[in-house]
């Protein structure tokens, strides 16, 4: 049996003895994680009988070796004696053993006590099992959301704060959305590309900005007052292509370039739900109807349609595309629409295609007849119309209503997208339709007069998205490729 100690230095004949029976009062064995158990109480050794002679050697060998034996408390199969053999020379060949354990220790009597105190130069055995064996990771340390300042706490308190500038909104009728003119707050810390910006759905958590970035992150800001960056998701390891609030307010539905769709709590960070596509994510949407079912499109021939609750593809829709660049579900959930990178030489084949959702069948894959593609869709709040944002430098409306129909009399024009995955978005009422550029500036229209109302410089870098407050007037956030946030009122 190899020792379960190291001894530095050697000890003299004399001492011998009496370290033998200080480490001969308990005796403890290894398990296979390195780990000391002790199985029964130590009852107090009885060394009265002990009398070392001069030349170091106790009277009666045999006689002490047995009553040694006998006050040694018996451990089973899970402690292991090693007596003691009369050396060549007349000296006593002590076994090594390991230190008694503390709590041993602590209950023996003061008078056994000096019998317990560990020799020095002694150090405790580490089995090779445990020096190789590295240590344990947590797999899912990457799933915890990242402390920012602000909220180090991570009490949960996101949802429940209300903003005083959003409260006093409540009670109040729904005002007509009016044009930020002024900068509110600029907003820094996304290391990539922010890709899009969105405001809370639930009033009285609507100062809750949602951003999701290039750099792998999505975030919670408070874009009201603050301007404080309330937590930092890291539950991807690709960038995020998209994300959006669920109806709740409480769940955050991201697509991501590592083929992931992912639901998020809002308030812990941790993911609830996590889906492989199996193709990077480039665009994700809640059903209007039953949110429980999202749609997931990117860098595939067919759009996923995933449940939640069960973590199961539910449907497919496949059309000869090469990727999808964003859904959009109309009015009442039982029709969407795609757009795809997809352009033929006569006319925009399946650029946009209309989807029957539970049969899956294309209802209309000749809706809009120019050679340019859409990266971006935005349904109108009241009216039978979305908008397509083309990278002809326009955007165009269709009616939401078979055969969907594209009005060629009001284009909206004046912003440049050139190959940008630029947004646009209607107001809460319905009143203004505002777009992005590559310029970095932001647009916002008339939508019944198709004029330009104002055009805002926000950004140095390619302005990406523009998203009008669901509650104050004559508010709204910005992003760039930059990486930058800005809020304007």
């Amino acid at each position: 049996m190899s020792s379960l100690v190291a001894y530095e230095d050697s000890e003299s004949e004399e001492d011998s003895v009496d370290h033998t029976l200080s480490r001969g009062s308990a005796f403890v064995q290894a398990d296979s994680c390195g780990q000391a158990k002790q199985n029964q109480e130590v009852r107090e050794l009885n060394v009265s009988e002990v009398t070392p002679s001069p030349a170091g050697l106790p009277k009666d060998t045999d006689k002490t070796v047995l009553e040694y034996h006998d006050h040694v408390s018996d451990r089973s199969s899970s402690l292991q004696i090693n007596s003691w053999l009369p050396g060549s020379l007349g000296k006593i060949v002590p076994a090594q053993t390991p230190p008694p354990l503390q709590q041993s220790f602590n209950d023996l009597p003061n008078s056994s006590k000096r019998l317990h105190s560990i020799p020095s130069g002694v150090r405790p055995y580490i089995p090779k099992r445990q020096r190789l064996t590295p240590p344990v990771v947590n797999t899912d340390s990457k799933y915890q959301p990242q402390q920012v300042p602000g909220n180090q706490s991570g009490d949960g308190q996101i949802l429940s704060d209300v903003s005083a500038k959003v409260k006093q909104y409540l009670s109040q009728k729904p005002s007509a959305a009016g044009i930020p003119r002024r900068l509110l707050l600029s907003l820094g810390g996304h290391q990539g590309p922010v890709n899009t910006v969105q405001w809370c759905p639930v009033p009285h958590a609507s100062h809750l900005l949602l951003s999701a970035s290039m750099d792998k992150t999505f975030k919670v800001w408070d874009g009201v007052e603050s301007g404080r960056c309330l937590r930092v998701y890291t539950c991807h390891s690709g960038a995020v292509r998209d994300a959006c609030w669920t109806p709740c307010g409480r769940h955050l539905l991201t697509g991501s370039f590592d083929n992931t769709a992912v639901i998020t709590d809002v308030e812990t960070g941790q993911p609830i739900v996590k889906l492989d596509n199996q193709f990077k994510a480039m665009c994700v949407a809640l059903h209007p109807s039953n949110p429980e079912v999202f749609l997931c499109g990117g860098y595939s021939s067919a759009v996923k349609a995933w449940d939640s609750r069960s973590c199961k593809v539910v449907k497919v829709y496949k059309a000869g595309i090469q990727q999808t660049l964003d859904i959009l579900f109309l009015k009442g959930g039982s029709d969407f629409i795609t757009s795809s990178d997809c352009v033929s030489r006569d006319s925009a084949d399946r650029t946009l295609i209309a989807w029957d959702y539970q049969t899956t069948a294309k209802v209309s894959n000749q809706i809009y007849h120019e050679r340019y593609t859409c990266p971006s869709l935005a349904l109108h709040p009241l009216e039978d119309i979305f908008a397509a944002q083309t990278n002809g430098n326009y955007m165009a409306l269709f009616s939401s209503q078979q055969p969907y129909r594209m009005n060629k009399r009001r284009q909206y024009e004046g912003h440049k997208v050139e190959g940008y995955a630029v947004q646009c978005e209607f107001s809460h009422d319905g009143t203004i339709l505002a777009s992005g550029s590559s310029t970095g500036s932001a647009h916002f229209f008339d939508y019944h007069n198709v004029h330009t109302l104002h055009t805002l410089h926000a950004h140095r870098q390619p302005c990406l998205c523009v998203s009008q407050h669901p509650v104050l007037p004559a508010t709204a956030a910005t992003c760039d490729w930059a990486g930058e946030i800005k809020v304007w009122h």
